[in-house]
């Protein structure tokens, strides 16, 4: 069952904390990596990766992700989001721009990678330290 996320969270996707995805390997082992994300309007998440890379075959055969965020202010406060993740189809050089503007204040123009965008819909919003969850 999908999680609305709360103000807090919704803030911390919304800024430019760097998050870090998880997924399962074949072999049942994690898969980490650093991507740029941003929010649906169904508070979903959504980040891309180029098509064909690990991330999206893990994906495409186990939908559990692990997403990890920590507040690049106060970097001992993170978001722990657990959820379920798709790929989609379209749109991932749209997106790849709007979050490279979003992060780096520039577009990496890279017409020759082909991407893809997924989506995490969060199950479980776990804050640390949890006394900040209000």
């Amino acid at each position: 069952m999908a999680e609305k996320l709360d103000e807090r969270t919704r803030a911390f996707i919304d800024n430019k904390n760097f998050p870090v995805v998880a997924t399962v390997n074949e072999d049942g082992s994690p898969h980490s990596s650093i991507v740029l994300i941003k929010r649906g309007e169904d508070d979903s998440l959504l980040f891309v990766t180029h098509a064909g890379r690990r991330t999206e075959r893990n994906i495409s055969r186990d939908p559990r992700v692990n997403v990890s965020v920590f507040d690049i202010e106060n970097p001992i406060v993170s978001i722990e989001i657990r959820g379920t993740a798709k790929v989609l189809e379209g749109g991932g050089k749209e997106l790849a721009d709007e979050l490279t503007l979003k992060y780096l204040d520039e577009v990496h123009d890279v017409d020759d990678v082909s991407r893809v965008v997924v989506q995490i819909v969060p199950h479980k919003v776990i804050p640390f330290p949890p006394e900040t969850q209000k």
